[in-house]
This record gives structure tokens, sequence and C-alpha cells, in this order.
């Protein structure tokens, strides 16, 4: 499964980082992109991590997520 998350509140390289890395921390997360300029995440998952999970993990860095339509 792939979800793309729009993400606000990321200014530069080392809050992309902390981003990626809450992200991977989410039991069923293969694979994540996050892309500053764009301010999304794309995340490559199995069923085990929700958008409800996906979204907490972000939003426990400090930044704000919700799905992208």
């Amino acid at each position: 499964m792939e979800t793309l998350l729009l993400v606000t509140g990321m200014s530069c390289a080392n809050c992309v980082r902390h981003v990626e890395q809450a992200l991977r921390q989410v039991e069923g997360v293969q694979q994540v992109k996050v892309e500053l300029e764009a301010g999304s995440a794309r995340v490559e998952h199995d069923a085990r991590a929700s958008l409800a999970s996906l979204v907490a993990a972000v939003v426990e860095e400090g930044y704000e997520a919700a799905p992208q339509p």
C-alpha cells in the first residue's frame, strides 16, 4: 500500500529527517520519502500501518499531517 501525507511545519532538512525517522518506526512501514519543498511524505506500508498511526507518528514529532486527497 502507499499513502501520501501532507506535512506542515517542516522548515529544514532536520525536520525532514525527524519525520522520516518517526514514520519508519511505525510497524508495517517499508519505505518513506519526505519532500520538504512539496510538504509531503510518501509512505509504502502493509496493512499493519494505519493512516491514524502514520499521522500520529508525525504529530508526535511536532508537525501536522493529513492524507492528501
